[in-house]
């Protein structure tokens, strides 16, 4: 399964790709975050629908500081298979 989730609000500068880096590898997810020039979080998960789920959940509530507005998902078919999670540039 895979999805790619958008973050828009007060998510960048803050913490955020950290935030949903360090919970995607403690979920056991493969993928990326990154930044958007647009001033969004963009993430794409690979995994467990169940444990892609509980990512999402946690990027509605962000770390400490961020404020998040809205959380669009796409759930996709998975592309190419993804060995680890990572932060992107």
């Amino acid at each position: 399964m895979q999805a790619r989730i958008l973050i828009t609000g007060f998510v960048q500068g803050i913490g955020f790709r950290y935030f949903v880096n360090s919970n995607a590898r403690r979920l056991g997810l493969r993928g990326w975050v990154k930044n958007t020039d647009d001033g969004r979080v963009e993430v794409l998960a690979q995994g467990s629908k169940e444990e892609i789920e509980k990512l999402i959940k946690l990027c509605e509530k962000g770390p400490f500081l961020s404020e998040v507005k809205s959380v669009d998902v796409q759930w996709e078919e998975k592309t190419e298979p993804l060995d680890e999670f990572k932060i992107a540039r």
